[in-house]
């Protein structure tokens, strides 16, 4: 483990939220919350690597339909598991990722990967913060980070950049680090998962040869845009971020200080 990256070879975005400063002077401690990737691929050299980091609590942002598709999430030790499932059948995006990760069929989603992928991007953004299901997700997550029963809390998607990188974004929030903190370390998966993504896209490429790369990039990324629809959804709908975390996801202000409190140094 090098400053806040976990260093799993099976999920290699995986870092910990660990010292990001708050604007009222304050850091979030090392070892309380860890986004990741799912763990299904975690290798028999990443255990003891989580093992160290002993999370009490793992919550998994996907929906039965991709967790049936994917390995079973390697775990140690006897973490509570707990499933929030964000997602929407009416978005491609969701199963297209994972169709992806597992190497599946992609001949369904050659429309989507042709035409339009960043704006099915965006879309899914705005949706995070306007499905009901999204909602009631991450507001859950937040409650369960606010629990030291839950304390160290590792969470985590299919590809560990969307829902994840949003919760990040949430959680960061709720604890007063600042936009410009959040949205660097949002835009870390780019880097974090630098060739990972160009194994996959030689993948993907190789068993559809008519697929521009260029596409399906939009997929494996983070991007300023993606962020930048979700910020704006939540001014549409709410006014102001304050206005999201309590009538959108129901973080009451004892919730936001039991999350201060149990989180930042």
């Amino acid at each position: 483990m090098t400053g806040r990256n976990w260093e799993l070879v099976g999920a290699p975005n995986a870092r910990d939220l660990g010292g990001l400063p708050t604007t009222d002077g304050r850091r979030v401690r090392a070892g309380r919350l860890v986004r990741a990737a799912a763990l299904g691929r975690l290798t028999d050299d990443d255990l003891p690597v989580l093992g160290k980091l002993a999370p009490a609590c793992v919550v998994d942002l996907r929906a039965a339909e991709e967790q049936a598709v994917a390995p079973p999430d390697r775990l140690v030790g006897e973490p509570r598991v707990v499933h929030l499932p964000v997602y929407d059948a009416a978005h491609p995006v969701f199963t297209y990722v994972s169709a992806v990760l597992q190497g599946h069929d992609l001949d369904a989603y050659a429309d989507l990967a042709r035409d339009g992928m960043p704006g099915a991007m965006t879309a899914i953004y705005r949706w995070f913060v306007s499905g009901e299901p999204a909602r009631a997700g991450f507001g859950a997550a937040v409650r369960l980070a606010a629990d030291d029963a839950n304390l160290p809390l590792l969470f985590h998607c299919s590809a560990g950049k969307d829902r994840t990188g949003w919760l990040s974004v949430v959680l960061l929030t709720a604890l007063g680090v600042s936009e410009p903190a959040i949205r660097a370390d949002y835009l870390r998966h780019n880097e974090l998962t630098e060739s990972l993504r160009e194994v996959l896209l030689a993948a993907m490429t190789k068993r559809r040869p008519d697929l521009d790369p260029a596409a399906a990039r939009p997929l494996l990324e983070v991007r300023p845009e993606y962020l930048d629809a979700a910020y704006d959804e939540v001014r549409q709908g709410y006014g102001s971020f304050e206005a999201y975390l309590g009538d959108g996801l129901g973080v009451t202000d004892e919730v936001r200080a039991a999350l201060r409190e149990r989180v930042l140094e």
